[in-house]
């Protein structure tokens, strides 16, 4: 199993384009020697999930509230952008921020409508990550400047695409629109009073909706 993380590492040397993260997962996986992946995404992962499935690298995919809705996408662009400010001064105080319910609820807010569950660790680690990831801002500059393309007619692979009615960021249903008209063949499952992040809101259901895709 491959896990990449997309946003990690140093600033990137070259400007990134529409193309530089689905082609550093066709490395990793060509440097693995794996031709074709069952493949699942949240968010932008999930639109490097559809651009591998255009490009023949995926056996299947499950997209968890994907990426490349034109007008949802730099409204969340620009919040991310605005948050981006307020993480680099609280991940000093990210141990303090998730001592308590409300910081908890307050750091998990986009991403999740469930929270209790979430070990603390992994919220404040979560924080962290966000506020020092180096390329943060080069990601939101390259949506804002590219957008979401994709060759959706070349995609031939089982998609699953799933979506959850309180999601923030990228809201049900019009954030999903674009890939439900440009992949009609695709499974969409929809799951009700779940946010963002499935896989963090309600992680057995979105374990099993991958697992019984694959």
């Amino acid at each position: 199993m491959l896990a990449p993380t997309l946003a990690t590492g140093g600033p990137p040397a070259e400007p990134l384009t529409e193309t530089t993260l689905v082609e550093a997962v066709e490395r990793l996986l060509d440097e693995s020697g794996i031709e074709t992946v069952d493949v699942a995404g949240n968010s932008l992962g999930g639109y490097v999930a559809l651009q591998l499935a255009a490009r023949g690298r995926a056996r299947s995919v499950v997209a968890l509230a994907p990426a490349g809705d034109e007008v949802a996408g730099r409204e969340a662009l620009a919040h991310l952008r605005s948050m981006r400010r307020v993480l680099e001064r609280s991940a000093a105080l990210a141990d303090t921020v998730v001592a308590t319910r409300g910081g908890r609820r307050a750091a998990t807010r986009d991403l999740t409508v469930r929270f209790e569950h979430i070990p603390a660790e992994l919220i404040a680690h979560q924080l962290v990550g966000a506020a020092r990831c180096p390329t943060a801002l080069p990601l939101i500059e390259r949506g804002e400047r590219d957008g979401w393309p994709l060759d959706a007619a070349r995609v031939a692979c089982p998609v699953r695409i799933v979506w959850g009615t309180g999601d923030r960021l990228l809201p049900w249903p019009r954030s999903a629109e674009r890939w439900r008209r440009e992949l009609p063949q695709a499974d969409v499952v929809v799951l009700d009073g779940v946010g963002h992040c499935p896989q963090l809101d309600v992680p057995l259901e979105a374990a099993e909706l991958i697992l019984g895709w694959s």
